[in-house]
């Protein structure tokens, strides 16, 4: 007879006792799953006191897929003969249905390549199949287990309102869209999901992402990889806990750091050759002397966040990030920068148009399937495009084809044929030309050798090892 109870009154009463505490601020509010679902109510009913917001593996609602779970499994404790209308405590307890939820349950918090691996077809005790009803297979003995060690420690009572409540948030429904339902919070979010999460989606935590971003809001977002599934939240602490304390200690001390927490990111993977070359190139220099201060900036293929940390420390800008690797993006969010993880190759439909005074593609354009889909969509949201590519026409290139007939390995150019992220062989003719089918003004072009920052001026084509170009629409 207890009154059904939403997400929001379970926000609404952490808010009474925290104003009964005396608390008037929060560093930040954490939480994944239904945790994350308040952690998404608390940045949106609250935004004065919620300082930063970590919604890890959680979405804005739950689809029909999920309900369909929570209803099967509350179906199974109406059904047990125990639940008595849920006036159970004097007897014994609706345990098997309670036991048979937790097992349905359970089956949505792993994933397919985790179950496989964990289990596959094993049998638990004997070699051979026994032909009768009793669980034999390891997966079915690991079900009834945690079935049993459920009922120990939960009752079926906050089963049912508790994936109530789950089924019934909708930030969408509630405010009209996403956009509007984030529009006026003013905290730090960091989003996380895991990509073998089929319950509670990677494409729900960047539909959160989508809404924050549309609001221009301060949003970093990390897709981890894991075979985990949504247990991941609770089985990543290495990966999931070096987010979340860079994401803290940026929070505490704020400000963009141009050092940042890549010494603790080496010690787990070796330096590679793409990572070798980028920090050989003397582009970084050159760009930041090309934007102007106190502008805004989002750099595509931002690495580790070293260009961004020092034109936010040297120009005042206010920059945003977009890398693919998962390692960078830690190292972008211990900078204290804003980091999307995302391909470009999939666009930027939810910035508006003429959003930044900048956009940056640095070392990058060389390695996208389809650069004349990204570079249209980069002049639609900044006003301006600097671009930087390593020239494939230099005369070492040339000189390695004439001669020996192989394929050019330099120290600008330092990958084998089979393991190169450059996939377009490009030289500043193949792009002036590239420009003038696009209708794209260049403003500037600054051919570069090795080391040096002064402009190539004789035969760019031939003796400049990288070039910048500042282009614009017309």
């Amino acid at each position: 007879d207890f009154p059904i109870i939403t997400i929001a009154d379970m926000v609404k009463v952490q808010k009474l006792w925290l104003d009964k505490l005396g608390i008037k601020k929060l560093l930040a509010v954490i939480g994944g799953s239904i945790g994350g679902m308040q952690v998404l109510q608390w940045a949106v009913e609250y935004p004065d006191i919620v300082k930063s917001a970590i919604a890890i593996a959680t979405t804005t609602h739950l689809g029909a897929q999920s309900i369909a779970f929570d209803a099967v499994g509350r179906e199974a404790i109406l059904a047990d003969p125990n639940f008595t209308g849920g006036q159970y405590h004097n007897g014994e307890g609706p345990d098997r249905g309670l036991a048979i939820a937790r097992m349905i349950g359970h089956i949505t918090y792993l994933s397919e390549q985790g179950m496989r691996e964990k289990f596959g077809r094993q049998l638990r005790k004997a070699e051979s199949y026994s032909y009768d009803f009793n669980s034999e297979f390891a997966v079915e003995t690991y079900l009834n287990y945690q079935g049993q060690t459920f009922v120990e420690r939960f009752d079926a009572n906050s089963y049912l309102y508790i994936t109530k409540a789950a089924d019934y948030f909708d930030l969408k429904k509630d405010h009209g869209s996403l956009t509007r339902a984030f529009a006026n919070t003013s905290s730090r979010f960091l989003i996380v999901s895991f990509a073998s999460d089929w319950l509670f989606t990677p494409a729900q935590s960047r539909d959160i992402v989508n809404a924050l971003v549309a609001n221009s809001k301060d949003v970093s977002f990390c897709d981890i990889a894991s075979p985990y599934g949504h247990d991941a939240f609770l089985l990543e602490p290495g990966t999931l806990g070096l987010f979340i304390s860079s994401f803290l200690d940026a929070t505490c001390q704020p400000g963009v750091k141009q050092n940042n927490n890549m010494d603790t990111i080496r010690q787990k993977r070796p330096i590679g050759r793409l990572e070798q070359a980028r920090r050989t190139r003397v582009d970084y220099e050159l760009i930041e002397s090309l934007i102007e201060p106190n502008s805004t900036v989002l750099d595509i293929g931002c690495g580790d966040g070293e260009l961004l940390a020092n034109l936010t420390a040297d120009k005042n800008i206010k920059g945003k990030g977009i890398e693919l690797d998962q390692e960078r993006v830690l190292a972008c969010v211990g900078r204290g920068l804003s980091i999307i993880q995302h391909d470009i190759e999939q666009g930027l439909e939810n910035y508006a148009d003429k959003n930044f005074d900048y956009v940056i593609l640095s070392q990058t354009v060389q390695t996208v399937k389809n650069p004349e889909k990204v570079f249209k969509e980069l002049l639609r949201v900044g006003k301006k495009v600097i671009v930087s590519f390593p020239n494939f026409a230099h005369w070492k290139s040339r000189a390695q084809l004439f001669f020996l007939g192989e394929s050019p390995v330099t120290k600008r150019l330092p990958f084998s044929w089979y393991n190169s992220p450059n996939i377009h062989f490009l030289s500043l003719k193949d792009f002036d030309r590239f420009c003038k089918k696009l209708g794209v003004k260049v403003e500037k072009k600054i051919p570069l050798g090795k080391t040096s920052l002064s402009p190539v001026k004789l035969a760019p084509n031939l003796l400049a090892e990288q070039v910048i170009y500042v282009t614009s629409k017309k």
